[in-house]
Parts: structure tokens; sequence; C-alpha cells
């Protein structure tokens, strides 16, 4: 078997995604997310103009060859660019080699370890009731861990409140991307978020009581100090992680927020190579590793990772909002099935738009996600619903200070 052919298909349902079709000589094909949000054009290019025509010619079940090639050839390695074209590549291998066998792909990855995958779902409110109205909803759906976040008086536009009107005038309804040609701009107050979140969370628990796990997302908007304030502020509120509280680049700074807080940490969704976490994963420093298989290279260098962490008993709890594709989403949650560290998933549900273009099997149920037991990933791409919703562009919005800095978003 060969490979014959690798497109790249641009869609936007809703929001904008970029697939890897891969093709054999056989006719089985596999599909792989690549897309990067605000930056999606980078990854097509990079795959139209210079992985596709590599991979002509190959075998397809050389899955771990073909990515050491891809990712060792470039000189250039690392990066979320190329991370995210590897993985679209390594993803749609999984698919054909899963087809070929007539498996799902956590079979091929050691079969499931677990009935299916415990998730946690997005609430927000621009005040209390709203807030607990979300709660409930995503408690309803089936969901057994909720994120929280909240407005802050004194913010006029934050991340992760769906309902907000933002700086533009638009509402985020879990799309923070705007389409348009320029990013919209945000404030930030630390002081008032610090101020403000412990009480949301005091609120929160004696409405729903001390068993519902409940998350919270920092967005990496704090100094370690700050975070380290934050993760002991919310100590009495027993939270199942708190999540990229500062910029996580710097590894070594989370020694001081630990040495603070025992508050459990998640982090890395910004990051796309192993090396990323390290020092974090070495001296136990976070409880769950955040990466996407859409921006680390794919299956194969995630699973690699998530051995290494079973090492120092930290679990996975992978990136999953609606900006990886059906198709990644299903690449993270055949390896959570199979991986035995496997901590919690984030989802939120792809929308109608998204789901006739690209048709999965994976099913939620009784609080459980399962990616179903169709061949390879389980995800059908339907080319043609595809081609009725073109690239929009779009931005992830960015914050200022009040004295006009530029602030992490």
């Amino acid at each position: 078997m060969q490979i014959i052919s690798a497109d790249v298909v641009v869609t936007s349902p809703t929001r904008n995604f970029v697939t890897l079709k891969i093709t054999t000589d056989e006719g089985v094909t596999g599909l792989g997310d690549a897309t990067l949000n605000g930056r999606e054009l980078a990854v097509a290019a990079y795959l139209k103009d210079h992985v596709a025509q590599l991979l002509v010619g190959r075998d397809p079940h050389r899955i771990e060859d073909t990515w050491q090639f891809l990712y060792r050839s470039a000189y250039w390695r690392r990066g979320p660019v190329t991370m995210a074209a590897v993985a679209a590549v390594d993803m749609a291998l999984w698919d054909i080699k899963g087809k070929v066998a007539n498996l799902p792909v956590y079979q091929l990855l050691g079969g499931a370890a677990r009935t299916g995958l415990t998730t946690y779902g997005h609430a927000s409110g621009r005040d209390l009731p709203e807030l607990f109205d979300s709660i409930r909803r995503h408690l309803e759906e089936g969901h057994r861990a909720i994120r929280v976040q909240s407005s802050v008086p004194g913010i006029t536009a934050l991340y992760g409140v769906a309902a907000q009107a933002q700086a533009s005038g638009r509402r985020y309804d879990h799309e923070p991307a705007g389409r348009g040609s320029r990013p919209t701009e945000e404030d930030w107050d630390t002081r008032a978020y610090l101020r403000h979140v412990p009480t949301v969370f005091e609120a929160v628990r004696a409405e729903f009581g001390p068993g519902l796990a409940l998350l919270h997302d920092g967005h990496h908007r704090m100094t370690p100090i700050q975070a380290a304030k934050l993760g002991k502020a919310l100590e009495p509120y027993d939270l199942f992680w708190l999540e990229d509280v500062t910029p996580a680049e710097h590894q070594e700074a989370f020694r001081l927020i630990r040495h603070h807080t025992t508050t459990p940490l998640a982090v890395g969704e910004v990051f796309n190579h192993a090396a990323d976490f390290r020092t974090l994963i070495t001296e136990q420093l976070i409880d769950y590793v955040r990466a996407a298989a859409t921006h680390f290279g794919g299956i194969t260098p995630l699973r690699k990772l998530m051995g290494t962490a079973a090492e120092y008993q930290i679990k996975s709890g992978f990136h999953g909002p609606t900006d990886i594709s059906p198709v990644g989403l299903a690449a993270q949650v055949h390896l959570g099935l199979a991986i035995h560290n496997f901590g919690i998933q984030e989802y939120m549900g792809h929308s109608d738009a998204t789901n006739t273009v690209f048709r999965p099997s994976l099913t939620f149920r009784d609080g459980l996600l399962h990616p179903g037991d169709t061949p390879g990933l389980g995800v059908e791409l339907d080319e043609e619903a595809a081609a009725a919703h073109p690239y929009q562009q779009a931005y992830l919005p960015f914050n200022r200070l009040a004295d006009g800095t530029v602030h992490d978003w």
C-alpha cells in the first residue's frame, strides 16, 4: 500500500478548520486535524506547499518513521505551525491503519482502559444567577465536572463568558475568534480579577454543594506570585484544577506556585513538544497535561508524553474546545480511552453546521464520551458540505491594561 495523494480542505462551518485527507492506492483514506485558531492558512500552506508531495509514495503503515521524517528532516523543528501539520499527517495515518485493520484506533493503542471519558463542560455567566443557570444546563447535559468562568466588575470584556457582549458588540457563543480583518481589543485588570474570583467559587459551592467537581481557567494572565495567591485563595472551595495560571514557557516559575498552594494545576494547551513539559512533569509541578493532539504533533507524541507523565502520577486533561475539529477531538478521545492515566476531557460539542461537514461516530451518554467502534478515528468528511462553507478570516482577541499596555490574552 502506498500514499497517492494528500489534500488540504479548509472550511468554515461556524468557525475555520483545516483538514488533511490522505488517500492510498487501495482507496483507503485518512483524516487529520491541522487547525490553528487564528493562523489556519499558515498550516494549510505548510501542508500544501511543503508536506503533501513528501507523502506520495510512502507506506502509510509506517507511522513512527513518517513522524520522525517530517519532524527531523525540516531541521527547523517545533512551533505550532509545524507541529499542527505533523499532527494532521499522524492522525490521518492512524485513521488509515484502523480502517485497514477494521478496528477503532483505541484498539490499536491497547484497547479500552475505561468505559468512557469523564468530561467537563464550560459554564459561565455575567452574574451569579446566570452562572448558576449555566451550571445547571451543563449538569443536565450529563457533564460530571464544570469549568466556572464569570464576568468581573470593572472588566468590560472577559474571556470565557459566553453570553457577555464583547468590545466589538458581538457575543462569544463559545467562539472568541471574531471574523474580520482585525482582532478585537479587550481590557484586563488582574487585581479586580483576583478579588472577585474567590467570591464566585464561594457562591457556587454554597449553591451546588461540596461534591461537584469545579475547574477554572486563568488563561495565562497572572504572574507566578499572583497565581500562587489565587490558588491559595481558592483552596477552601476544593477545585478539581486551576488551569494555565501563568505563561508556562518559564517552567521553573511553577516551583513558586506549587510552594504556596495545594490547588491542583493544569497546564499546556499552547505547548507543542515534550520538552515544554519536562520540568513540570519531572518535578511534579503540575497535576494535569493540557496538550492537544492537534497542536502537539498528533497521537504518536502525545501517547509517549502521557507514558512519561504516568511515572509521576500526572494525568491527562487534553485541550478540547471547538477550535479542535471533530477529527482532532476523536483522536484525543481514542487516546484517552486507552491510556491508564486519563484524567478528564474538555468537551463543548461542535455546532450543527460543523457536524454536517464532519460526521463523527463519538457518543456522549450518561456523562461519558466514547469514540465509537467505527474503524479508524470514526469521522467522515463531507467535502461537498465543506465547500459550501469557505474560509473566513478570524482573529482571537487581545488585551490591554488600563494604561494601554498589551497584556496576555
